[in-house]
């Protein structure tokens, strides 16, 4: 018998209050609908503290979160994996007994079910629906990478069908039962969203196929498909990107838009002929990740004043400068999320899209048939608009059209490859436009770099060899103040004692003094030296602050900044 209904426990775990339960029960008596789930409705609860008063309630273990150690693969695979989802239940071993974890112990069936196919001692526990999706996500075992490799050994290539598979309307994790390249390229793309990679390379060579994963800036080999499975992987890979699998000879573009473990993935695919075949890079963007706030930017205090200052300035242009894959789509569309309101008109010209953004009108670059960024800002500038985001200036048009912009009442953003962000000075004034232009339009450049981030499990403190101190510019005296650490390694990093990536920041305000040298031509080592005296702080510098944090590695800094 119940000791208490599921309001009372709520009101006693601080989770509701007596008035929000009568409000929540008067809605009852109107709609007959039930009472948890009018609670969620109105935002009173969330589903974990659904859970726990369950757990209170029914008197079983309430689990905060399910780790790989509870999970066993051999017990997992035995359960359909759409049978787990759609009932949002998971069997662990916790606390050394077999264990059926639920979002709702009083939908009885799939326990049942779930009972008899476990046979012998079994317990029950309750976590939150997201606590078991995620791990279903996680630890759900897919067929090996050596268990497929074999298949395909014992495959005949006669025996593969390719066909257009609806991948849009349906998850691939499902789809494991499919002809053998569907699954090898399933198979990638799930392992790749696991791991967090940013892209897939399939490589062709002389006498090898090879698979690698680019994860946190850095490329791991994954797999070795038998080289006379080439075709056929690259072929089912135009399919679902919609190239002509006849043309070989050409580069191919092409977009995929699926879901993997319940996230939606767009994958943007470029296809290139070379020596031994097409090569085949894929980037994956998860769309559910949405855009990053600029205060988990983790800027230094001066930097982040400096920025919030700009971007609400009425016109002006802003540049994000760095190499390929240094994070400046990612901090535009951070600035971009903090300025769009329903007041201001936003328009922007992208090569691709990569994220679309609710409110926000985007415009996709098309060279063939003619819509080049300088094409797309003119027709932009007559749609009225407030602020305007360049994907890239790649040229002397483009810098003069984005120029007339800021000077126009506009506020214009957009990337530029240079080094640092006083050569990026340098770098427009090469492409012809006037010193006076520059100086009276150009507010702001940022210059940043991506470094891989420490993994909190297994990061080791240790003594640096005063060389690599000397390489990031430090003294032995500041030496002795900072605790220094290395990556380890561990299950949760994948072993390589890094999760994921920060980003290291150059903030240059264009003020009066450097608007001056820039009027005078002055060379990009005198604007530099200016902005220092300004307060601006070099990429090594704000490395170094980084390190200082226990963020990242002398050996990741000093990859990609460079003392003066």
């Amino acid at each position: 018998m119940l000791k208490k209904d599921i309001g009372q426990i709520l009101i006693t775990l601080q989770r509701i209050t007596p008035e929000q339960l009568a409000q929540a029960l008067e809605e009852q008596k109107a709609s007959g609908k039930k009472l948890e789930q009018i609670l969620l409705d109105r935002k009173f609860v969330t589903k974990k503290d659904l859970a726990q008063a369950f757990a209170q309630q029914v008197g079983i273990a309430y689990i905060e979160k399910i780790t790989e150690q509870m999970v066993d693969p051999a017990l997992l695979g035995k359960v359909p994996l759409k049978f787990l989802r759609q009932h949002a239940v998971i069997p662990v071993m916790y606390e050394g007994t077999r264990t059926i974890v639920t979002a709702n112990p009083y939908d009885l069936q799939p326990l049942d079910d779930l009972s008899l196919l476990m046979a012998g001692e079994i317990v029950y526990a309750v976590a939150s629906e997201e606590a078991i999706i995620d791990a279903i996500n996680k630890y759900y075992p897919l067929e090996s990478s050596k268990e497929m490799m074999e298949e395909l050994q014992e495959g005949e290539e006669s025996e593969l069908e390719f066909g257009a598979v609806p991948l849009e309307e349906k998850d691939i994790m499902e789809m494991a039962n499919d002809a053998p390249i569907v699954k090898l390229v399933n198979h990638m793309l799930v392992q790749a969203v696991k791991e967090g990679a940013s892209d897939i390379h399939i490589e062709p060579f002389e006498r090898e196929l090879r698979v690698r994963y680019r994860i946190d800036g850095d490329m791991y080999l994954r797999l070795t498909p038998p080289k006379r499975y080439q075709g056929a992987i690259v072929s089912r890979i135009k399919i679902m990107s919609n190239m002509n699998i006849a043309e070989k000879r050409l580069p191919q573009d092409g977009r995929i838009q699926i879901k993997i473990a319940d996230k939606p993935i767009d994958l943007r695919v470029s296809v290139l002929p070379s020596t031994f075949g097409e090569r085949v890079v894929m980037r994956l963007l998860d769309k559910s990740k949405g855009v990053v706030d600029l205060e988990r930017f983790n800027l230094s205090e001066r930097d982040h004043r400096v920025l919030i200052n700009v971007i609400t300035r009425p016109n002006g242009i802003i540049l994000v400068s760095g190499p390929t894959g240094s994070g400046k789509t990612t901090t535009l569309y951070s600035i971009l999320n903090r300025l769009n309101q329903p007041d201001v008109n936003i328009i922007t010209v992208e090569d691709p899209v990569e994220y679309t953004m609710h409110g926000i009108n985007q415009v996709q670059v098309n060279e063939k048939a003619g819509l080049t960024f300088a094409v797309a800002l003119r027709s932009i500038l007559r749609q009225d608009p407030d602020d305007v985001l360049i994907g890239e200036i790649r040229d002397g048009e483009t810098a003069q059209i984005a120029t007339q912009a800021a000077l126009t009442g506009h506020l214009v953003l957009s990337t530029i490859h240079t080094n640092s962000a006083p050569a990026t000075i340098t770098r427009l004034l090469d492409m012809g436009v006037e010193p006076f232009l520059i100086a009276s339009s150009l507010i702001c450049v940022i210059s940043q770099r991506l470094v891989r981030r420490l993994c909190d499990k297994c990061k080791v403190a240790y003594k640096p060899d005063p060389e690599m101190t000397r390489k990031i510019g430090l003294s032995p005296q500041e030496t002795a103040t900072i605790i220094f650490y290395q990556a380890g390694g561990c299950d949760e990093c994948l072993k390589t004692g890094y999760r994921g990536r920060l980003a290291i920041f150059e903030i240059m305000e264009v003020n009066d003094e450097i608007a001056k040298l820039i009027v005078q031509r002055a060379d990009a080592t005198v604007v530099r030296k200016k902005a220092i005296e300004e307060g601006m702080t070099l990429l090594m510098a704000d490395g170094v602050r980084q390190i200082r944090a226990g963020l990242t590695t002398i050996e990741e800094v000093a990859a990609v900044a460079y003392v003066e």
